[in-house]
């Protein structure tokens, strides 16, 4: 098993790290990355945006081999108190959505079919609601029992106190998501209508508790500026991320946004691979909203330095009011998962926190 805590391509590995640097340059250094330079491979595209993607696989399979760590999602609630304009789950919404929240007998089962599946992450995702706290850490002892070798427990619920996350973490919770969305105060507050810096104060509550912590970027949000997608950079290295993303905006119906056009597919693509190139350690998802946005979008992310895929096994009853991206989006199965990490030639592999 491959250990994420590592900064640097394995010591058995130097001698291929040798050859990568012959091979890509400055491109396979960390520490070549600064504004500069991750302001103008942002921008690349053809024969340079080639080279970008071929460091990034270089530097990936440095670190994690040629392993693509695979989840299994529960989403738990589409309940939301917070109103993002990107979000069809945005408060604002809550009257006309169907609004669902799945038993804790619901959470077992599907947890079950995830362990049937082999795959050794549980993630439970949901709208930021105080309840989840309560449904989902009373469940997580009894996944725990479920499993018979290692597991680990990803979250993303959203914001919640410090007391939240420790009871989380002593139920068993491993791992958390929670995109900062943007790094720019001022534009996260129009898309958010909440706080920045208590967005952060969480992230960092997180790292402190000893959560894995992820975060990741919105590419394309309308008034995002490049200098801001460098700062999304920055930020998930200062505060000591473990996980990162970047998802292109999707313009989803009954938002505010819904008018607007997509975010670029090919600048997040970029974005992945200069997220991997800067820290080769990170676990980085090509996401599902690669694929609404275009058909191949998730073999395009590991193309560019992805490793992690994401199978949904939400109850079918349930997923088409889980509006994250509205009720078009794509929902990822097993069988694409295995088609397209055959297509990278790559091969799947279990949890590197559990």
């Amino acid at each position: 098993m491959y250990n994420q805590s590592m900064t640097a391509p394995r010591a058995s590995a130097q001698g291929a790290r040798s050859e990568l640097d012959v091979e890509f340059g400055p491109l396979v250094d960390p520490s070549y990355w600064n504004r500069e330079t991750l302001g103008f491979w942002l921008q690349v595209r053809g024969e340079q945006q080639e080279k970008l993607f071929a460091a990034a696989c270089a530097a990936r399979e440095s670190v994690f081999g040629r392993r693509v760590v695979v989840r299994g999602l529960i989403e738990v609630t589409n309940l939301c108190r917070v109103n993002c304009e990107f979000c069809p789950m945005r408060r604002d919404n809550t009257k006309q959505n169907t609004i669902f929240q799945l038993k804790e007998e619901q959470i077992l089962e599907t947890a079950a079919h995830i362990r049937d599946a082999g795959i050794n992450i549980v993630f439970l995702q949901a709208g930021e609601v105080p309840r989840t706290t309560q449904l989902v850490g009373n469940a997580l002892p009894k996944i725990r029992k479920m499993f018979s070798g290692p597991v680990e427990f990803l979250l993303c619920l959203g914001n919640k106190t410090e007391e939240e996350y420790a009871f989380l973490k002593a139920q068993g919770a491993t791992s958390y998501i929670l995109k900062h969305e943007t790094s720019d105060p001022e534009l996260n507050a129009r898309m958010r209508h909440a706080s920045f810096a208590e967005r952060m104060a969480c992230l960092r509550a997180l790292v402190r508790l000893g959560y894995k912590v992820g975060t990741g970027a919105i590419i394309g949000l309308p008034g995002q500026t490049q200098e801001s997608l460098v700062n999304d950079l920055f930020l998930a290295r200062e505060i000591g991320a473990h996980m990162v993303s970047g998802s292109p905006f999707i313009p989803a119906p009954d938002t505010p946004l819904a008018h607007l056009p997509p975010g670029d597919v090919e600048i997040t693509l970029n974005f992945i691979a200069l997220a991997r190139l800067m820290h080769p350690s990170w676990l980085i998802p090509s996401v599902s909203a690669l694929e609404r946005r275009q058909g191949g979008g998730q073999l395009s992310g590991l193309a560019a330095g992805a490793n992690v895929l994401t199978i949904n096994f939400t109850p079918e009853v349930e997923q088409s009011k889980y509006l994250i991206y509205g009720k078009d989006r794509y929902v990822v199965r097993n069988d694409h998962v295995n088609e397209i990490v055959a297509l990278a030639r790559l091969e799947r592999g279990p949890s590197v926190f559990a």
